[in-house]
């Protein structure tokens, strides 16, 4: 049994979690925050047998996508912001971290 923790883009929860549950698996969500951006994003856990850990990464993958975003940078001279051109980020995607479990148990 294995754990997969992925933390993805919240534009992309939605089309990961009814993916990965119309193939079968059981999905929790969290509400996270984090990253360089400090944006909104989901974490799903899923309690894979080993034997499909590749096509839960396949799903997850293949549903969570870069793109690239504009942000605005500010420089503060004399207590007052100039804008300046903005800096444009990638951003989206998917961080996947596949874990051992010891032990597995339903109460």
């Amino acid at each position: 049994m294995k754990l997969i923790l992925s933390i993805i883009s919240h534009d992309d929860a939605k089309a990961v979690i009814q993916a990965l549950t119309q193939n079968g698996f059981s999905v929790t969500k969290l509400a996270t925050t984090g990253g360089f951006l400090m944006f909104g994003n989901v974490t799903i856990l899923l309690g894979v047998d080993e034997d499909r850990v590749q096509s839960a990464i396949d799903i997850i993958k293949d549903r969570s996508h870069q793109r690239k975003q504009a942000i605005p940078l500010n420089t503060e001279l004399e207590n007052h912001y100039y804008p300046h051109l903005p800096m444009e980020v990638v951003v989206g995607g998917t961080t996947i971290f596949v874990l051992n479990i010891e032990k597995f148990e339903r109460a």
